[in-house]
């Protein structure tokens, strides 16, 4: 069966139908994953929950850290009024807890072993191979669904701890699993995250290292996709296994598609208006 992963949505439902129609003209029945964030700054992230989920058992979808934080927003009183208007239409919706709901159940990481791929929002640290991701993963999911989930996610973010110790406990630990999986870009060389810089590999200071090009990186083998970084000038890293597609939809960029089930990873795209 063909697989194909699609980048971040975030709420161009027009981008995301083209590419659809796109992909059904050659694999109508393929296996589709969503790297996360499907919300957030385009027109209609209600329709892209809709549409996402409407695909039922072919749709496999993580969480992003806008999602994450759409999530929190709507635990709050004054989400409305606290909202990016892009939001808004969602939280009026007449199905917004359904859809909410739906979202709050997404996993954080995704791994075929049959393919041989595994797919996260932002990164994976270097110290942890993947299998170890998704345990640290499962702790993340198990809050997200549990009765306290409201508030958990009022606490859930914050740019600390800046580095993984096996000795984290309670928010701390969760809110680091949290950063690393969906919101990491560089690192420092002590493995430390760094939310500070979010711009060009050219650019970034000489003292931070993207974090797929960490040497000794435990999980180097694994074919790993991933989305959440829009500035990067390029999609694929053979030399470091990584494939990065968010190409920019939420600003008038590409929304793409990587074939998952081709011998060399090809790359499908549609133009966002």
């Amino acid at each position: 069966m063909s697989t194909f992963c699609i980048g971040d949505i975030h709420g161009a439902l027009g981008a995301l139908d083209a590419l659809l129609d796109r992909l059904a003209t050659d694999a109508p029945d393929a296996q589709l994953w969503f790297v996360g964030d499907l919300v957030n700054r385009g027109p209609d992230s209600a329709g892209v929950l809709r549409r996402v989920r409407a695909l039922g058992e072919r749709a496999v979808t993580i969480l992003g850290n806008h999602d994450l934080a759409l999530l929190a927003l709507a635990q709050r009183p004054d989400a409305y009024e606290q909202a990016n208007p892009s939001l808004r239409d969602l939280l009026q919706a007449p199905d917004c807890d359904e859809l909410l709901d739906w979202l709050r159940h997404r996993p954080l990481i995704h791994h075929d072993a049959a393919l041989d791929w595994t797919m996260v929002h932002a990164g994976i640290p270097a110290e942890w191979t993947v299998a170890e991701a998704q345990e640290r993963a499962a702790e993340l999911e198990s809050a997200l669904r549990g009765p306290d989930h409201a508030a958990f996610l009022g606490e859930l973010f914050g740019n600390t701890p800046e580095k993984w110790d096996p000795a984290l406990t309670g928010i701390e630990r969760l809110r680091y699993v949290t950063n690393a999986l969906t919101r990491q870009r560089f690192v420092h060389a002590d493995g430390r995250l760094d939310m500070g810089y979010k711009k060009t590999l050219a650019g970034a200071p000489p003292h931070l290292t993207p974090w797929f090009a960490m040497p000794d990186r435990a999980n180097a083998r694994q074919r790993i996709v991933f989305g959440h970084w829009s500035a990067l000038e390029q999609v694929a890293w053979p030399e470091c296994n990584v494939w990065g597609i968010d190409t920019g939809a939420a600003w008038g960029g590409q929304l793409s598609a990587l074939s998952l089930h081709t011998p060399e990873p090809r790359l499908i795209q549609v133009d966002s208006p």
